[in-house]
């Protein structure tokens, strides 16, 4: 016990320690937790810090993201690649140390965690996927998914979203451990909010338990002890003081987003009889921290065993788990994309159920689900994931876009699986966080969202998108992809699978669309050459370069998914007219350019906002819609091949 108490110390000063240094940081969570964080890493979590990416590691995810000093003490004490080094440039340029913890640029960090909540969210992912994949593979899966979170995680709504779904999955190798030190930076969490979190957890469907002193490793390695052995998932309430150990700071807020000073930290180190220089790891802490990673290496070396024999019995199913852990795709998944095709026209979502269907049938590893809209996004992928069936692929998220959306960046972190989900194009509002962190974290997390316009129709404004396609094309590192027919939503499939750095989000029509008879003009599975792709009716511009024929057009009309018809009619009569039109497919705007020698004009149903610096005239919808018939409503607002006509007749006249 007296290396437990050296060990905790050591967590709380070199945390302390980092935050002085940077004159920046939340040193009161790390001093507060740092006895339920001991607890856990040395006694309960397998993990090995020589390879941070073991398949069958547990998972960790300090949801508090704030208090990441903590963890980055945890790293260095284990035996990550993380040393004192980048301890003393904690938060500063180019460190592995950032204000909070960032998937990529740590080893040992399993997500990024910062907007609260959404640590706990993929935490909850990541218990569903090892659910999942111990379905799938119980020889070679065993392990658990720990969280600490703070009062800020669990009053953020995704919390109860999560929590919500977690219990009713019964995910019991989840633990959640809670930082219960009543504090925000605002003061105490009383001046806000007065919910029993027990009692709420209770309710979910959880395994609870109170420690009431956060100081006592005994008891709380007695509560995770009782926690791993429930089948359900586990909230252990840990009753803490911010800023432990600091006189005068203690227990206030002062010590949460703020360095201690100086004179409060050495007055708290005396106190403790805490005489090291800064940084410091006394040897016997060191010690007890290489004996312990030693262990996690021998769980390891027994589970490589463990897949040999696994490999040798079942070499299909090894190969088959090898593939997926890499984000390879099977050979057989384009062909079958390939072969999706239709002659009658059809919505855009049901042109996408039938690419999901191929490819539902090629990828084992494929898995998903919608925010309760399966059969209207066109997201229907067999059997639904259950308690008692975590071998299915369907996921029923519930009405959770956020839950859903953090959940799905939890599965993506752990591994094996590729994800997607789904909602309606304008409920994008309500994942938009999560969204963000998938481009943030570059996990390749398929959104598919659908009923893209105000054509939505007799649902109202309320559920008509306007700004919704614009504002996820200026998150950095989301593919945004809207297509026009069969042949183009494959194709966005295509790009959307063969894409492993980062989001992609298929926009999708409610109302059916015709076949156009588009060209892929520079890149793709199919690719025209440029005679071909300067005579075709439209042409799918995904180059960064204008095919060039020699030939200075008058007008190139560029649209995006339904819109893109509507160019073409309004391209044959003006070419009926003696002039020289191209029209253009931009599935993906972000790699259109247009062509300096003509007046580029673009039809898209939605804002105008990015196109404005693109083209010469951005024919869209900055308002919101009406309620009525789709064609009644677009027409309304001026999606006719008549009232584009007269806006390009209208822009021409005006340049002559």
């Amino acid at each position: 016990m007296q290396t437990d108490v050296l060990a905790v110390d050591t967590l709380r000063f070199l945390a302390a320690d980092m935050v002085e240094a940077a004159q920046s940081g939340h040193p009161g969570m790390p001093m507060g937790a740092a006895p339920m964080a001991w607890t856990l890493w040395s006694r309960h979590l397998r993990h090995d810090p020589a390879d941070p990416e073991w398949a069958d590691r547990d998972r960790f995810v300090l949801s508090a993201g704030h208090g990441s000093a903590l963890l980055y003490g945890l790293l260095h004490l284990f035996g990550y690649d993380l040393p004192v080094e980048e301890l003393r440039r904690f938060r500063q340029w180019g460190s592995r140390t950032p204000g909070h913890p960032e998937f990529g640029e740590t080893p040992g960090v399993e997500c990024t965690t910062g907007p609260l909540g959404q640590g706990l969210a993929m935490a909850v992912g990541m218990a569903l996927a090892e659910r999942m994949t111990a379905a799938r593979y119980p020889e070679i899966t065993g392990h658990r998914t720990y969280a600490i979170v703070g009062d800020g995680c669990l009053m953020e709504g995704v919390s109860h979203e999560v929590a919500s779904f977690a219990g009713h999955m019964a995910l019991g190798g989840l633990i959640v451990l809670w930082d219960d030190n009543q504090i925000t930076i605002d003061g105490a969490v009383g001046r806000s909010c007065g919910d029993d979190q027990v009692a709420r957890f209770a309710a979910y469907g959880w395994h609870t338990e109170v420690v009431a002193d956060g100081t006592d490793i005994a008891a709380i390695d007695a509560a995770l002890m009782r926690a791993k052995g429930d089948p359900r998932p586990s909230f252990l309430a840990v009753r803490t003081v911010i800023g432990h150990g600091a006189p005068g700071v203690a227990g206030t807020p002062k010590a949460h987003g703020s360095p201690l000073g100086a004179e409060q930290l050495a007055l708290a180190k005396e106190l403790a009889g805490w005489v090291l220089p800064p940084f410091a790891v006394p040897e016997q802490v060191a010690a007890m921290c290489a004996a312990l990673a030693a262990i996690g290496g021998e769980e390891h070396a027994t589970w490589l065993e463990e897949f040999a024999a696994f490999d040798a019995a079942a070499p299909e199913r090894a190969a088959e788990f090898r593939r997926a852990a890499a984000r390879l795709l099977p050979d057989g998944v384009l062909p079958a994309l390939e072969a999706v095709a239709a002659r009658v026209p059809r919505a855009t979502r049901q042109s996408s159920q039938a690419c999901l269907t191929a490819a539902l049938s090629t990828m084992p590893e494929l898995v998903g689900g919608s925010a309760d809209l399966a059969g209207s996004t066109g997201t229907v992928c067999g059997d639904v994931v259950t308690r008692d069936d975590f071998a299915a692929r369907a996921v029923a998220f519930g009405i959770r876009e956020f839950g859903m959306a953090a959940i799905l960046n939890g599965m993506s972190l752990h591994g094996g699986f590729r994800v997607f989900g789904s909602t309606f194009l304008v409920f994008a509002d309500y994942l938009r966080p999560a969204l963000r962190l998938s481009a943030l974290m570059r996990q390749p997390v398929i959104y598919v969202l659908t009923h893209d316009s105000i054509a939505v129709g007799e649902d109202g404004p309320t559920h008509q998108p306007v700004e919704h396609i614009e504002s996820l094309r200026v998150i950095p590192g989301v593919q945004v992809l809207r297509p026009a027919n069969d042949a183009e939503t494959v194709l966005a499939w295509e790009m959307a699978l063969t894409r492993v750095d980062g989001p992609t989000a298929l926009i999708l029509s409610r109302q059916s669309l015709p076949q156009l008879d588009i060209e892929i003009s520079a890149a793709g599975s199919r690719i025209a050459d440029d005679e071909s792709a300067a005579d075709a009716a439209v042409e799918t511009e995904l180059a960064a370069a204008h095919p060039s024929t020699g030939v200075a057009r008058e007008i190139e009309i560029v649209a995006t998914g339904s819109e893109v018809a509507l160019a073409a009619g309004a391209a044959e009569q003006l070419r009926a007219e003696g002039l020289d039109v191209r029209v253009v497919s931009a599935l993906d705007r972000s790699r259109f350019t247009a062509d300096p020698r003509a007046h580029t004009i673009s039809i898209e149903a939605g804002s105008t906002a990015g196109w404005a610096g693109l083209v010469d005239l951005a024919i869209g919808i900055d308002e919101f819609g009406h309620s009525g018939p789709g064609d009644e409503v677009m027409a309304h607002h001026g999606f006719t091949v008549a009232a584009v006509l007269a806006r390009i007749r209208g822009y021409l006249d005006g340049t002559r």
